[in-house]
């Protein structure tokens, strides 16, 4: 498996922009897809975005289509997610997974970034 180590998070007032970014410790891991997923407290875990490796095909979570696009840089070993016209309920701590297999289960994390948005 691959070690995943997230930056980028902070602090931004709503409207504002953030871009995460996910260095893998290595390249190819075998990862079929990579994802960011966020979880709030007092909520669950949700998927924000997921991108097939290759670029094949990438999945957001419907609040944040149109606003997150999540891409890769193969040659850096890094995944990021563009966050615009950020909201006050996108604030949550903000982790990358690497998912293995045809069915993409994600199963490598990373420890997470915090993302604070205000009103």
């Amino acid at each position: 498996q691959v070690e995943l180590v997230e930056s980028g998070g902070g602090s931004v007032q709503a409207g504002g922009s953030l871009r995460l970014s996910c260095t893998a410790s290595k390249n190819n891991d075998g990862a079929t897809c990579k994802g960011w997923f966020r979880q709030a407290p007092g909520k669950e875990r949700e998927m924000v975005a997921t991108a097939y490796t290759g670029g094949r095909s990438t999945f957001y979570l419907g609040s944040v289509k149109g606003r997150f696009d999540i891409s890769q840089d193969n040659a850096k070993n890094t995944l990021y997610l563009q966050m615009t016209h950020l909201k006050p309920e996108d604030s949550a701590m903000y982790y990358c997974a690497a998912g293995y297999g045809s069915n993409c289960v994600f199963n490598s994390w990373g420890q997470g970034t915090q993302v604070t948005v205000s009103s």
